[in-house]
């Protein structure tokens, strides 16, 4: 008996209003924009968005809009090349208070955003980007492992009474410890190799030279790498870029390709910007003084607060040479609130942080220690048509506070304003550069690109449905219709789901998708072909149907786990443009075989179900 139940139709209208509704924000095209955020002391208020519309109505640059959006200002453009003439207008403009990037702006109706509906996030290929090479500093990676190597000496001799000169490091790589008392090199030999094993050591009268074995030197230039592409990933991840591509190309270099970033100078600081902290001892004695006379005790450092002292100049401070912590030895950090209602950033320490921690706040109770907020931001300008790169390295003192009890390894850091505690929070999170990256090599995919790559995969898709329709009607008639429809309902389910869950759609997804029509066909065949074998015995043509859903379901079923085990496969081991394939793909297996087997089904029982009497199908 031809029969389908009540509920699953009830389910199927569900699912196509459904997939209707999460589907559709694809429609709403992106607003090409200029997103201007605010430095520190900067505001986004009436007063800049008049500036800006000003100065764009001067340069003749047509606007949409302008408002504050997500704590970002706005500019709405009418298309690509308005974009770029309004960023050039606004940059001199609005200078250092603000830092001006380009965007696409979602046009989708805030009744459906509030619904969680999204468009599909778009790949490299088909939403532009850029694509950078940068080459590692191998020899500042060196000085940098070099520079803890000697701090730790100083602190081993420091610790155990072994009184000395100095600690340098030399161009040759060696470190030099000279001895207050040569008597001392025996005991210092030992208390080094204790805390140094894999160093290589020389004593000679009160001077011990320490060196890397060549397999050390080798194996830091490889961590740098390694711990340079796992904070490109962590940090990139916490920003948000849709379907990166970070991989090690050579021994030096590595690729980093982010989707949806058309700005090339943004997408740089992005990448190669390091924000730290250090916590200091502050040093007794008069900051002016030393500045003024340039007399500095040997074992601190004039740093500067801030803020600005009464006579409008920064106020001095004299801290430590040697840090008690700093952001390499932070596990975790989060951007929160203290019990001012003030922002502030919460840390925890690793083991070898927290104890350094707790062993100078237990003996320093009542006692000063400062915070130096360190940022080594990569600058690019443009002199007589060329590219020059810089770094601006800033460091401040952000707060100097009294220790009112003992801590180890969790404690807030304040005087920072809220959106430098989120940024810090995060640089924090993902972890520090090994060693500084310049940018060697870079290319933009422009979004015009991305169109035409959209437009044919669209094509491609579009003309792979209507030679399924042409083929569907000529040869299965009525049961043709039906598959076609079910074919639609597929491909409103794919982009639906993809939309949904965030999946990236790129140009080998486009394949996948093609793909997913072709293996929907294949099941629609084998079930129109079975209700023919039927038909052709003799089955009575609703005994026909039923028998054909049937007996094609073990067929369908087996060949779809098939292909979905391989795009399980292609997505567990594949990287890059694979993944893209094999995610578009599951999906599409995924409805595929609803709609075959359920959506197909249910139109072929209200067309051809009922009571009245059936002679032959049109199939």
């Amino acid at each position: 008996m031809l029969e389908f139940p009540r509920w699953k139709y009830v389910l199927i209208v569900f699912v196509v209003l459904l997939s209707a509704l999460y589907a559709m924000p694809n429609i709403y095209p992106q607003d090409p924009s200029v997103q201007i955020t605010a430095n520190r002391g900067a505001t986004l208020d009436d007063a800049l968005r008049q500036r800006i519309e000003s100065t764009l109505k001067a340069e003749g640059v047509a606007v949409k809009s302008v408002a504050v959006d997500d704590g970002n200002m706005l500019v709405r453009l009418p298309d690509l090349g308005s974009q770029t003439r309004a960023a050039d207008a606004l940059r001199p403009v609005l200078g250092e208070d603000y830092i001006i990037a380009l965007n696409l702006a979602s046009t989708v109706p805030d009744w459906l955003s509030g619904m969680g509906a999204s468009p599909m996030l778009l790949g490299l290929d088909l939403q532009g980007g850029v694509h950078f090479e940068l080459q590692i500093d191998q020899k500042a990676a060196l000085d940098k492992r070099l520079d803890a190597y000697a701090d730790e000496i100083r602190s081993t001799l420091r610790d155990n009474r072994v009184r000395y000169e100095s600690v340098e490091r030399h161009a040759d790589g060696s470190m030099v410890a000279t001895l207050v008392n040569g008597a001392d090199a025996d005991r210092a030999m030992s208390l080094l190799s204790t805390a140094q094993p894999t160093l290589l050591r020389e004593a000679v009268g009160n001077r011990i030279t320490v060196r890397l074995p060549e397999a050390e030197l080798s194996q830091i230039s490889a961590d740098a790498i390694e711990q340079n592409i796992t904070t490109l990933r962590n940090r990139i991840d916490e920003i948000g870029v849709a379907e990166p591509v970070i991989a090690r190309q050579g021994s030096d270099r590595v690729i980093v390709q982010l989707p949806g970033v058309q700005d090339t100078a943004e997408a740089k600081r992005m990448i190669g910007a390091t924000a730290t902290l250090e916590y200091r001892a502050v040093i007794d004695g008069d900051p002016y003084a030393a500045v003024s006379s340039g007399s500095v005790p040997p074992d601190a450092r004039v740093y500067y607060r801030r803020e600005m002292g009464i006579d409008g100049n920064p106020v001095p401070v004299l801290l430590s040479k040697r840090v008690i912590a700093s952001g390499e030895q932070m596990v975790a950090a989060q951007s929160t609130y203290d019990e001012n209602g003030q922002p502030a950033v919460s840390v925890t320490l690793n083991n070898a942080g927290g104890k350094r921690m707790f062993d100078f706040t237990s003996v320093s109770v009542g006692k000063p220690m400062a915070v130096v907020y360190i940022e080594r931001v990569p600058q690019v300008s443009t002199v007589d048509g060329e590219e020059v790169r810089s770094f601006r390295v800033s460091e401040e003192v952000i707060s100097v506070a009294n220790i009112n009890g003992v801590f180890g390894k969790q404690f807030q850091t304040t005087g920072l304003e809220k959106q430098e505690a989120d940024g810090l929070a995060r640089l924090l999170r993902s972890g520090s550069l090994a060693a500084p990256m310049d940018f060697i090599r870079e290319r933009i995919v422009g979004p015009s690109l991305g169109a035409e790559n959209v437009q044919r995969g669209v094509q491609a898709v579009g003309m792979s449905f209507v030679f399924a329709l042409v083929f569907f009607l000529l040869y299965y008639r009525m049961f043709g219709v039906i598959t076609c429809i079910a074919l639609l309902v597929n491909l409103l389910m794919v982009v639906a789901v993809m939309s949904l869950f965030g999946a990236t759609m790129s140009l080998p997804g486009f394949a996948g998708l093609v793909l997913t029509v072709g293996m929907s066909v294949d099941a629609n065949v084998l079930i129109n072909e079975r209700i023919r074998e039927e038909l052709r015995a003799g089955i009575p043509p609703r005994a026909a149907i039923v028998a054909g859903y049937e007996k094609a379901f073990s067929t369908i079923f087996d060949a779809n786990l098939t292909t979905l085990l391989a795009g399980v496969s292609l997505f567990a081991f594949g990287t890059g443009p694979l993944k893209g394939f094999a995610i578009t793909l599951i999906i599409g297996i995924l409805t595929s075989m609803f709609s075959a087997l359920t959506v197909s089904r249910a139109l072929a029982t209200l067309v051809y179900g009922g009571r009245r009497k059936l002679k032959t199908l049109a199939i």
